[in-house]
């Protein structure tokens, strides 16, 4: 559920952003909207310019085209410094010398507010953040993941029309980052604030985010909410990067795919090629003992409820299929299995060359 904007929360646009580096394009003709309250992130691999993208709206990088709106104003030439955005970076950025109160109301003092009242505030945001007992503190003796969270506060001390959050838990073990994860989308959904958040995470892109944006090589592959990106991905890139995909070898006969001894129904365009490969997703894949069949399993992998096996098919193609955990007991490497898609709509992509 979209969490219900403030009412200076923030539409963001990037209008056909373009901009390269030398020879290396970062964002070649970027569209994309963010609506009020909304929490977008930009998902890819390291590369594929969403750090660029946050840094335009930021202020710190200029398009060589193309321009940034915020509710509908051109501040693509606009200084950072009056952007009305808050930023929260990977590596905390906090003053060594200044205790958490301080650090957090530093944007306020030099906004020229009072001391009582930006220290009110400072103390208001650092209990928000979970740190309320820790305004006296300085950053060494934080942790990690709190000096973060008082990096957030200070990013929020300004009342910014909107967050910008660059990997701001990529530095934090596995954990803490699953807290501090959940937290930020609490304090996000409380506040109402527009925020653009940029990862290579797509666990921590899916289960944050209202949408989330996959990007490749400066363009947009698919944006679309966790749900329909991982069950409806728009191209191929999107289904093997986000999620786990196996490819299985198929060929297409008009509208369906045969696969596996069975003809599906495609999902969206197909190459011209006839012999074509099938994404099928672990869960969509059924796995039965059966002694005659050349097909193997090679692996499992005990992942809770499910388990994940491994299976090396006749053609020497190995696929990945989840089972209830439950059902897979009966299962080990080295078994005979028959393998079998579930009935349901696949993508397919070219085979590589």
């Amino acid at each position: 559920m979209t969490p219900t904007p403030t009412p200076t929360a923030a539409t963001v646009e990037f209008r056909g952003l373009r901009r390269t580096f030398g020879t290396t394009t970062a964002l070649d003709g970027l569209d994309l909207t963010v609506a009020p309250g909304e929490l977008l992130a930009l998902l890819g691999p390291s590369g594929c310019g969403k750090t660029t993208a946050l840094r335009m709206l930021a202020g710190f990088e200029t398009p060589d085209s193309g321009s940034v709106l915020v509710d509908g104003r051109d501040v693509t030439r606009v200084p950072a410094h009056r952007r009305d955005a808050g930023m929260v970076f990977q590596s905390y950025s906090l003053f060594p010398h200044l205790d958490c109160v301080d650090n957090v109301a530093f944007g306020p003092r030099m906004r020229k507010t009072g001391r009582a009242e930006r220290h009110r505030q400072a103390a208001e945001l650092l209990e928000l953040v979970g740190l309320g007992d820790k305004g006296d503190r300085y950053p060494h003796q934080l942790s990690g993941g709190q000096q973060q969270r008082v990096a957030l506060a200070r990013a929020l001390a300004l009342r910014p029309r909107v967050l910008l959050l660059d990997e701001p838990l990529s530095a934090l073990d596995a954990k803490v980052r699953l807290t501090l994860r959940d937290e930020i989308r609490r304090i996000q959904r409380e506040l109402g604030i527009t925020t653009l958040f940029v990862t290579h995470d797509q666990e921590e892109a899916l289960s944050t985010a209202d949408r989330v944006a996959v990007m490749r090589g400066g363009r947009l592959e698919q944006c679309a909410p966790p749900a329909e990106l991982y069950g409806r991905p728009a191209t191929a890139f999107v289904a093997e990067f986000v999620g786990t995909m196996s490819r299985i070898p198929g060929r297409l006969h008009g509208g369906t795919v045969e696969v596996l001894g069975h003809r599906l129904p495609v999902d969206g365009e197909a190459p011209a090629a006839r012999e074509v490969d099938v994404l099928v997703r672990p869960e969509d894949l059924r796995v039965t003992a059966d002694g005659a069949c050349s097909a193997r399993i090679v692996a499992t992998a005990f992942l809770g409820a499910t388990t994940r096996l491994t299976v090396r098919l006749a053609d020497a193609t190995e696929v990945k299929a989840d089972l209830p955990t439950h059902e897979a007991a009966a299962l080990a490497a080295g078994d005979a299995v028959t393998v079998a898609p579930r009935e349901r709509p696949v993508l397919v992509a070219a085979r590589p060359a």
